[in-house]
């Protein structure tokens, strides 16, 4: 277990999830919704739900993803759960130089994940899903966040990222 990083071992209700067990789409779910619970933003419940699989600890994915909660500015623009999505693909296909020939790959993974998100709720603006000028609420940050982790195991799975 490395120091100080409570993503290896997460008690919830009726589930315990370790980084050694082959996760459902379901557990990280359930997984996303433990660290909602614990009062994190939707980018850093989305980023900190995948930390085993880019394998970084929780704290460094709960600081590089806390100015993206909320829609950037408190509602402001993108979606934070889709923002947490897009930097957990980031993190597993980015050659880390500008020689690596990766932003093709990264861009088109992080298009899915946007496209995906869009075709479900119709908007990726936080303050549209949200309904904060019209009343109308598209999708509450809840299900936004699930279906991100949903959108994001889907597509980790396709490419052999997890199982």
């Amino acid at each position: 277990m490395v120091h100080g990083c409570s993503f290896l071992q997460i008690e919830m209700k009726d589930v315990t999830i370790t980084s050694m067990e082959t996760m459902t789409t379901s557990q990280y779910v359930k997984r996303a919704y433990a660290f909602r619970d614990k009062g994190y933003n939707c980018a850093q419940v989305v980023a900190c739900s995948f930390a085993d699989v880019v394998g970084m600890d929780e704290q460094s994915l709960f600081v590089m993803s806390e100015a993206f909660g909320g829609g950037m500015g408190g509602h402001k623009a993108t979606c934070g759960a889709v923002s947490g999505a897009v930097l957990i693909i980031s993190l597993l296909t980015s050659g880390g130089s500008v020689e690596a020939t990766t932003k093709q790959i990264s861009y088109e993974y992080a298009g899915e994940i946007v496209d995906g998100f869009l075709a479900q709720n119709g908007s990726l603006v936080c303050s549209e899903l949200r309904g904060d000028d019209t009343g109308i609420v598209l999708r509450t940050c809840d299900l936004c966040i699930e279906d991100s982790v949903v959108l994001l195991h889907k597509l980790l799975q396709k490419i052999g990222k997890v199982s």
